[in-house]
């Protein structure tokens, strides 16, 4: 189907968890604030809830759950100008595949874009692989864009789709404190991992709640009890804040809600790794990123080498407030300078250059079944996109008695990796 030509541009926006949908929707919006977004979310162990999709704060036209099959049919049917791919790595590579077909012997198609929601830590060759072939790969900041080019090159794959821009969330007032009043610890759902890990963090931000019984010490948790994220979350703070000895201090507190929000009323922001470093870091809020389990690869500190925002709770406690490296701030798209506005315009650019041209060339992802054989069928398979693909226009009661099983099915699904799986990986480390 030809793209739409009228001046409001429809996106089609798919995601898979919490976190994908606020960076796929804020990005649609930066794209084109006044564009039509058709929201979808793929179906899986981490489809956010209800609750989680109004924290983001991002009107849109209407959210469905779909299927990789499902939505495919809804793209071929529909004239999008812009398809959003806010999916995990093979996800997009599943989808790139399931989509290319079905513009080969038209003249226009929807331009694809896809990128990543936070701080690229691990996994940098897979993941971007895994996401060519789409004609946009957005890329947070200079040094993202960089990295990104130098993958794509080493491979000799087209990386002209590499295009910088910067995490559409960023935003909020600056900091102009002076006095550290209220200290939020910013929380992960699996960094770190180990019970004994994630119980010493918790210790230590109570302890820093004790010694200074003048401030407000808040736990910024990312979901409820029950709910997934992009991450599985086997060991909840909730759990462990229920155990603490003798009860947490008054000035203790678990928070949930928009991240922007919270970050209105900090005056310091402690994590591990999480992206929400880079928000605070944005207002120019003192950050720290913690040192305690050590800089290593595993926990993603080892990003903010550099940033001088490296702390230990020690430290913390003894009144430190890290100062940010300005040349740092400036390579990680943080945009602390004020350029902020203009940090999507290459983005806008370049999908008005690719809306309009008379025709896009083929989707054309690197992993095909001549460069990746042993590897792209597993992946294709996982989203019964490798050739099992039935059709979605099902109708009547055949349709309704679909939605029930699947619906049954997922329930099913989700109690089994959110509930049992947890408990019977614990009772094996006994």
């Amino acid at each position: 189907m030809p793209a739409s030509t009228s001046k409001t541009l429809r996106i089609a926006v798919i995601a898979d968890s919490d976190t994908r949908w606020k960076w796929g929707a804020l990005t649609a919006r930066r794209i084109a604030p006044e564009a039509r977004i058709d929201g979808f979310l793929l179906r899986g162990r981490a489809t956010p809830t209800p609750r989680q999709l109004a924290e983001v704060g991002v009107p849109v036209d209407g959210v469905r759950e779909v299927t990789a099959a499902e939505f495919i049919g809804e793209i071929e049917h529909e004239p999008y100008d812009v398809v959003l791919l806010a999916l995990v790595g093979g996800a997009v590579q599943a989808m790139l595949h399931g989509l290319a077909p079905l513009w080969r012997t038209t003249e226009r198609r929807p331009v694809i874009g896809t990128g990543y929601v936070g701080v690229v830590y691990e996994k940098l060759a897979d993941g971007l692989l895994l996401r060519h072939g789409a004609d946009i790969v957005i890329a947070n900041s200079r040094h993202d864009a960089e990295r990104f080019r130098a993958v794509y090159e080493g491979v000799g794959a087209d990386a002209s789709a590499v295009t910088e821009a910067a995490l559409p969330f960023l935003g909020g007032d600056g900091y102009t404190g002076t006095d550290t009043r209220t200290v939020v610890f910013a929380a992960q759902p699996s960094v770190p991992q180990s019970r004994a890990d994630r119980a010493y963090l918790l210790r230590r931000l109570v302890q820093h709640a004790r010694l200074h019984p003048g401030r407000e010490v808040l736990l910024k948790l990312r979901s409820k009890p029950g709910e997934h994220t992009t991450h599985i979350e086997e060991l909840p703070y909730q759990k462990l804040a229920a155990r603490i000895e003798g009860g947490p201090p008054p000035n203790f507190r678990l928070v949930y809600g928009h991240m922007g929000e919270v970050l209105d009323r900090t005056d310091l922001l402690v994590t591990v790794s999480s992206t929400a470093a880079l928000e605070s870091l944005h207002r120019r809020i003192p950050t720290a990123v913690l040192t305690d389990l050590g800089v290593r690869e595993v926990l993603g500190n080892h990003h903010f080498l550099g940033s001088g925002c490296l702390a230990s709770w020690d430290q913390l406690d003894a009144g430190h407030r890290p100062p940010a490296d300005e040349e740092w701030l400036a390579r990680q798209g943080v945009a602390a300078d004020g350029s902020y506005d203009t940090a999507f315009d290459a983005v806008r650019k370049r999908v008005t250059a690719l809306l309009g041209r008379p025709g896009l060339p083929p989707v054309a992802p690197y992993y095909t079944s001549a460069t990746a054989p042993g590897y792209l069928p597993g992946i294709l398979a996982r989203h019964r996109l490798d050739g099992t693909r039935t059709t979605t226009d099902v109708t009547g009661v055949r349709r309704v008695l679909r939605d029930a099983v699947r619906e049954a099915a997922r329930g099913a699904y989700r109690h089994g990796v959110q509930r049992v799986a947890p408990v019977i990986r614990r009772m094996g480390e006994l």
